[in-house]
């Protein structure tokens, strides 16, 4: 399930983000990449570990939390410190899956890895290529979004960031453990979850029709979900 976002960040916490990002200290990208995506990645990161990491991370991680259609979406049970690149002209990453398990800075523990989150943090009229291409069954799925939008989708997707001819693209990216970690099972929930909503604004929340379809919402919860 692949799911565009949009807003995510206001215009002025992007303003926010572009300006302290202005400001920090960028890093060779393969210093987060195993050995194969190494290989693969040409970018430049901020430190996972550098105060300007740890307070953005912050401001996403907040606006997450106020945001209905994340929350349907990928159902988080842990969501791991987002973290910054940046794509210069002659940057790319080739084709790869994301790692399965990831390791929560400062807390000694791992969490899978189940879906995948970029938020854009450049307007797309400033850059040329950078597009993110995401492959699902369906085909191939070019994204470049607005700044402050996000995609989201599942991490064992093959996924590519295409050669930046003009410009430079900066993103925020992150995963997230969802407590359903079945893509197909997260997507019956996300859709399940709209078509409440959409009754709501239709219905009193006591109709019986709401009642029964959000009572079967929560049960498939309790029967997929992994806390």
């Amino acid at each position: 399930m692949l799911v565009r976002i949009p807003q995510v960040l206001t215009p002025e916490e992007v303003a926010r983000a572009r300006q302290a990002l202005e400001a920090a200290a960028w890093v060779d990208g393969k210093v987060t990449a195993g050995e194969q995506a190494a290989k693969a990645k040409t970018n430049l990161q901020i430190p996972e570990d550098s105060q300007t990491a740890r307070e953005l991370g912050e401001l996403i991680l907040r606006a997450l939390g106020r945001n209905p259609t994340f929350n349907s979406a990928a159902l988080p049970y842990r969501v791991l410190q987002p973290m910054f690149n940046r794509y210069d002209i002659g940057m790319k990453f080739d084709p790869h899956v994301d790692g399965a398990v990831r390791t929560v800075p400062g807390v000694g523990i791992r969490m899978r890895a189940d879906v995948s989150s970029t938020l854009f943090l450049t307007a797309p009229e400033d850059y040329d290529g950078g597009e993110l291409v995401i492959e699902d069954t369906y085909g191939s799925h070019k994204v470049k979004l607005p700044a402050g939008d996000m995609v989201v989708y599942p991490s064992t997707s093959l996924h590519y960031v295409t050669e930046i001819t003009r410009g430079s693209r900066w993103s925020s990216f992150f995963w997230t453990q969802s407590m359903v970690r079945d893509d197909g099972k997260r997507t019956e929930m996300f859709e399940l979850d709209k078509a409440i909503m959409e009754l709501r604004q239709q219905l009193p929340d006591d109709n019986r029709a709401v009642v029964a379809l959000t009572s079967h919402y929560h049960n498939l919860l309790r029967r997929w979900g992994e806390l």
